[in-house]
């Protein structure tokens, strides 16, 4: 979007108010708890928003209150689960960036504008034309640029007979191979733009903090690094487009990235790499395509013979495949991948069973 300065003001007003309302909200949750041992819900709290002055549309505030209450449900829900829960803390001055028109109170119009209650008709750009009906309305700052991001129903597609399957093997020296040898370079962006990050992040640290030049300069670093979230996406999009249109069913490993980034070697090349979004992009594309996605137990993919199931240590550092005991030779990525398609392959009764790959 590309609102006026006096636009610019008021959503930033709005920001500041549901900020204030939320924290506001939460005070009271934790008061109540602490005092008389009383739990407060939505219900309880919507009815004291007909009190409040907010200059707010009336479901941008009832929002605010469901996101507290969302909160809340989540720190219950993994408290009941044995998690480790984090209490829903107040959000400070650059932590509460966003503000929601849940059913009404926003159009779309056709000279590419936006119509918000309360606040006007705001310029805006729109990258690709908008499918299916319109739920929801959500206004997100990041940094100095704003986004609306729309949320919309669209009629259910039905599953394709699967006539074309694969297995992917994600990696950080090459992002995914395929077992059919097609190979996804990494385009590592992180290393594309280290220099810039690091100068950036010095230049603040040159800076008085809290001074205007050190306000400038947080926008620049902020500049930076959504840059490079915007070229990381931009790839992972195109990328999992392809594996949507060419392929009917497609396999990936179930990896327990939290774990493997525990490993302060390869954590930030894992986090560059971003397997989850290739996974969730691709999901949500092979879905709208009648395809399926599929994740299986990533146990010894690496290790195991794709072409009779012997398994033998391998170390990282070792990028050939050599079996000892039908002595075939490939890629170590390739081997996995077609491990990988291979387990989605149902077998009567449970064994091993290889799939033959095309050369």
């Amino acid at each position: 979007m590309y609102p006026t300065k006096t636009q610019t003001i008021i959503l930033l007003h709005w920001l500041n108010v549901c900020r204030y309302l939320y924290n506001e909200m939460l005070a009271d949750r934790k008061n109540a708890y602490d005092r008389c041992g009383i739990g407060l819900n939505y219900n309880q709290q919507a009815g004291q928003l007909k009190y409040l002055d907010l200059d707010l549309y009336s479901q941008v505030a009832q929002d605010v209150l469901r996101r507290l209450d969302t909160a809340f449900q989540n720190f219950f829900r993994r408290a009941k689960n044995g998690e480790t829960p984090g209490y829903p803390r107040f959000q400070g001055e650059n932590r509460y960036d966003s503000f929601t028109y849940p059913q009404s109170g926003f159009k779309v119009l056709y000279d590419g504008k936006l119509k918000l209650s309360k606040i006007g008709t705001i310029r805006m750009f729109v990258h690709r034309a908008i499918v299916g009906k319109i739920k929801t309305c959500t206004i997100l700052r990041d940094g100095d640029q704003w986004y609306a991001c729309f949320s919309v129903e669209i009629p259910s597609v039905e599953k394709v007979e699967p006539k074309s399957s694969v297995g992917i093997d994600l990696g950080i020296n090459t992002l995914a191979t395929l077992s059919d040898s097609t190979v996804i370079e990494n385009p590592k962006t992180l290393d594309k733009y280290d220099s810039k990050l690091r100068k950036a992040q010095k230049d603040l640290s040159r800076k008085k903090k809290g001074s205007n030049n050190w306000n400038k300069q947080k926008t620049v670093l902020k500049g930076v690094y959504r840059k490079v979230r915007n070229v990381r996406k931009d790839y992972m999009h195109k990328a999992s487009r392809i594996l949507a249109d060419t392929y009917d069913q497609i396999v990936f490993e179930d990896l327990q990235i939290k774990n493997m980034v525990k490993n302060h070697h390869l954590a930030r090349s894992i986090h560059d790499a971003s397997w989850n979004m290739l996974i969730n992009f691709t999901t949500y594309k092979a879905e709208e395509a009648g395809g399926t996605v599929e994740l299986v137990n990533p146990r010894n993919t690496s290790k195991q013979c794709s072409v009779c199931g012997c398994i033998q240590a391998m170390p990282l550092s070792q990028r050939t495949y050599r079996c000892p005991d039908c002595g075939s030779v490939m890629n170590r990525d390739h081997n996995a991948a077609i491990n990988i398609l291979n387990r989605h392959v149902p077998t009567d009764c449970g064994e091993f069973k290889p799939v033959k790959m095309a050369a």
